[in-house]
This record gives structure tokens, sequence and C-alpha cells, in this order.
């Protein structure tokens, strides 16, 4: 078996290699799978001076969380090869593009049930990044393996958790998306995302 294909298929659902492996190459993409980073799952970059695309992906994600992250991607890229800096990161060519190229894999039966439905409302309107739709989170956490983090909106009022930095925090009242918490390290007052991934202590 081709070597790109035996790592990728680590990665992503094994249906979708071969096109994604057709993107990279026709693109000339150099795929980076990277360590976990804590603000962000993906990054596009463009190498003017060498002609060559640069995409980097967190090697935590699940597979389906990996695919929509590397389409997310794949869409700055397409939108880049068009427009350069002449329209928003995230605006509605991104969105066409994106929704385009998504639906490559949603019409072809990739996903389970239950991420199909939640995807085809996402695309209608995707957002910036897909941790920011609490639905597509919420079903997507199902398929996470190693994860034994919870949503903060799962845990009980004045419950205690820890997020990914370290700091130990003491859950209150919902503001809109966000609850209110004291940060037990300083006592300091912040509005934490009600789908932050949180270890409870």
């Amino acid at each position: 078996m081709n070597k790109n294909k035996e790592i990728l298929l680590k990665y992503l659902p094994s249906d979708t290699i071969d096109i994604i492996l057709e993107w990279i190459i026709k693109n000339n993409v150099n795929l980076k799978i990277t360590k976990k980073r804590n603000t962000k799952t993906g990054d596009f970059r463009a190498d003017r001076r060498n002609n060559i695309y640069k995409i980097s992906i967190n090697n935590d994600l699940n597979k389906y969380s990996f695919l929509i992250t590397l389409v997310h991607e794949f869409a700055h890229l397409e939108v880049w090869k068009k427009y350069k800096n002449s329209v928003k990161p995230h605006g509605a060519e991104w969105k066409k593009t994106y929704k385009d190229l998504l639906s490559v894999f949603i019409d072809n039966g990739i996903f389970p049930d239950d991420i199909f439905s939640v995807l085809v409302q996402h695309i209608k309107n995707p957002k910036a990044s897909s941790s920011s739709d609490i639905h597509l989170c919420r079903v997507l956490k199902k398929y996470d393996i190693n994860d034994h983090s919870i949503f903060l909106e799962d845990l009980p009022p004045n419950s205690v958790f820890r997020l990914e930095n370290g700091k130990t925090f003491k859950k209150q009242e919902k503001i809109k998306k966000r609850y209110k918490c004291i940060c037990l390290n300083n006592n300091k007052k912040y509005l934490v995302n009600s789908i932050a991934k949180v270890l409870p202590v």
C-alpha cells in the first residue's frame, strides 16, 4: 500500500483517502499532522515563494473531526488560490467553498447518521470554527476514544473543574452560551464557553 495512504488511514475514514490524496497532489500541499494545540485544530499557510500550500491538523482528533477540519483548511486553500487576501477569511466565498467540498463526503455517505444530520444543518451557514457549532461539537465528541473530558454544560452548578490550561474554576450561572465561572487560582471571574472541555475536580 502507498505509504501516504497508510499514514492517512490512521486519521481519516478509509472511503475518503483517495479523494484527499487527489486534493493533496493536485494542490501541491504539504500536509503536517501535529501534536495537540489548545488554540486551534487546523491551520492553512500559503508559501508564495515556493508555490507550496501548507496545512497542519492536530493528531488527537477522531477521524470525522479530522476530516471536517481538513476540509475546512482545503476551503481556505481554494479561496486563497482564487481571491488571495481580497476577501474575508471566513466570508461568503469561504462558506460556499467549504460547503461544496464537505458535500462531497456528506453526499457519499461517509458520516454516521447522527453526524450526517447535524452536518446538513451545519453547512447551511458554517461558522469560522467547527468548535463554535455546539450541536456539531456534541455529536463529534461521541467518537473521541481517549478523551475523558466532558463539556462544562454537563456539570451541575457550583462544580469545580479544570481547563486544559491547568487553571481550576467553580461553575456559576449561565449567560447566553457561556457560564460565569470563578477562577480559584486568582479569584477572578470569567465567562467560559458552555461546550468548553473540562475535567471535574
